[in-house]
């Protein structure tokens, strides 16, 4: 078994990639774990500036 330390992006598909943030978010705020959103807040930084776009236009872009 191969050991790796990152995943790549292209790897995840755009429906996945939203149902990860959203369970994080819906887990943070239901079960009040700060741990999750934290962790949330810190893909969509990072994926946010990946694709150069703001928050709202990277998930608006998932869901289609």
């Amino acid at each position: 078994m191969e050991t790796f330390n990152k995943i790549a992006i292209e790897e995840i598909n755009k429906r996945d990639l939203l149902m990860i943030i959203e369970a994080l978010d819906y887990t943070g705020k239901n079960k009040n774990n700060q741990d999750f959103i934290d962790l949330k807040d810190s893909m969509l930084r990072q994926l946010c500036s990946l694709a150069e776009t703001n928050e709202e236009e990277f998930l608006s872009l998932l869901e289609k």
